[in-house]
C-alpha cells in the first residue's frame, strides 16, 4: 500500500512537469511553404523516429525506471516512544527499588524509543525525496532527448522549430 501511494505521488509530480512541458512546447513554422495537411504528416513521422531515436515517448502517461525505496515506515514516534518507556520502567524498576527509578528509565526509555523512530522516518523521508528527485531529472533528460531529436527531424523537413 505504501509503494501505491508513493506511486501515486510520484505521478501526480509527473503529471505535474508534463502540462508544464506542454505549456512549453516547441513552436513549428512550416518555413518552406508547407501545407498543414504535410506539416500534420511530418510531425507524426517526426514523432515516429524521435521516439524511436530516444525510447522516449510523450503521448505515454510517466513511468518510473527504478522502483521507490523499499523502506517504509514501520512505526510512528509515539508508539516508539511508548515501547521505549515502558521498557525503560521494566529496567528502572530492576535496577532500583524505588518509583522514581522506574520514572526516570520510563522517561529516559521514551526518548530514545522516539528519538530512534523518528530518525528512522526521516531516513526513509529523505530516501523517498531523493528517489523522486532522480525520477523527476529522468524525465527531464529523457523529454529533452526527444524534444532534440523530434526538432531535428522536423528541421531537416524544412521547419523552423523554437
Amino acid at each position: 500500500m505504501k509503494n501505491s501511494i508513493k506511486f501515486g505521488y510520484l505521478a501526480i509530480v509527473l503529471a505535474t512537469t508534463v502540462n508544464t512541458s506542454v505549456a512549453n512546447e516547441l513552436m513549428i513554422f512550416p518555413a518552406k511553404g508547407q501545407s498543414n495537411e504535410t506539416m500534420e504528416q511530418d510531425k507524426f513521422t517526426c514523432y515516429g523516429w524521435a521516439k524511436g531515436q530516444t525510447g522516449f515517448d510523450p503521448m505515454k502517461a510517466p513511468t518510473t525506471s527504478t522502483p521507490p525505496p523499499s523502506q517504509a515506515k514501520k512505526g510512528s514516534t509515539a508508539g516508539s516512544a511508548g515501547r521505549g518507556a515502558l521498557g525503560g520502567a521494566a529496567l528502572g524498576a530492576i535496577l532500583g527499588d524505588s518509583s522514581k527509578s522506574a520514572k526516570r528509565g520510563a522517561a529516559a526509555g521514551g526518548l530514545v524509543g522516539g528519538i530512534r523512530q523518528s530518525s528512522k522516518n526521516s531516513s526513509v523521508d529523505q530516501k523517498t525525496k531523493e528517489w523522486e528527485q532522480k525520477e523527476m531529472n529522468n524525465y527531464a533528460n529523457n523529454r529533452s532527448q526527444y524534444n532534440r531529436a523530434y526538432s531535428a527531424c522536423l528541421e531537416g523537413k524544412g521547419y523552423t522549430v523554437k
